[in-house]
């Protein structure tokens, strides 16, 4: 399992469960963890937006192909191991992640709010999270 965090800031305490989920995930090969250039802080709130990128092991299996409609040969195939639908699963499957708030079929949409009061202060401010996840393909 190779995990890449070295464009990310550790903002993001979502971001890190997601990620210590999709360590444990089987299928998964490789994270890349990276920040995203939406992150923003105003006045009474924090907007943090990270992008996590998946690449899944492969499987080879061998299967006959026809050559001309006549000549069999054999030929390695190579299939991923696992999908975005099947990562989906596994974390709606999890308490402590849940569901994807947006799902299509290249991306993972989290989005999570939490209230944020630091001691000796009056006035807290609203953390937004967003993390997005993304499949990407074999290295070669």
């Amino acid at each position: 399992m190779e995990v890449d965090t070295t464009a990310w800031s550790g903002e993001g305490e979502f971001t890190r469960t997601l990620l210590d989920a999709l360590v444990a995930c089987p299928g998964v090969a490789a994270l890349r963890v990276e920040d995203s250039p939406a992150s923003r802080a105003d006045t009474g709130y924090l907007f943090v937006s990270n992008e996590i990128f998946v690449r899944f092991g492969e499987r080879e299996r061998v299967e006959t192909r026809r050559v001309l409609g006549l000549i069999p040969r054999r030929i390695r195939v190579r299939e991923p191991e696992s999908s975005l639908a099947d990562l989906e699963r596994w974390l709606a499957g999890r308490d402590d992640i849940g569901a994807p708030d947006y799902t299509d079929e290249g991306m993972l949409q989290y989005l999570r709010t939490e209230r944020i009061v630091p001691p000796y202060q009056t006035r807290g401010y609203k953390l937004v999270e967003m993390v997005r996840v993304y499949a990407i393909g074999p290295s070669r």
